[in-house]
């Protein structure tokens, strides 16, 4: 099991994250594929100037991917667009 980063735009780094003992990056914008939930330990998820209610289909796969991975009660963070989209998946509104 691993801590896993989403990054959604290649100038959304991990930045200070980078220093974890550990972890694998995701660039969902290069087309990666997702862990399965069994792989995660924790989830980081990075910003992005997209909003949750675009129509994008990685970010659509994310939203599945993220639910998942809170139903198995693992722990999450959400960085800007990251906390967004923990806070639609959760069914709050979110404004853009």
């Amino acid at each position: 099991m691993t801590t896993f980063i989403l990054q959604h735009v290649p100038f959304e780094t991990p930045g200070i994250l980078e220093s974890l003992d550990s972890y694998t990056l995701i660039k969902l914008y290069e087309g990666m594929p997702l862990p399965s939930v069994d792989e995660v330990s924790m989830l980081i998820i990075l910003g992005g100037p997209m909003s949750v209610h675009d129509s994008i289909h990685w970010l659509e796969q994310e939203k599945q991917f993220l639910k998942e991975v809170m139903d198995a009660s693992k722990p999450v963070l959400g960085i800007c667009l990251g906390a967004q989209l923990i806070a639609s998946v959760l069914g709050a509104e979110v404004y853009s």
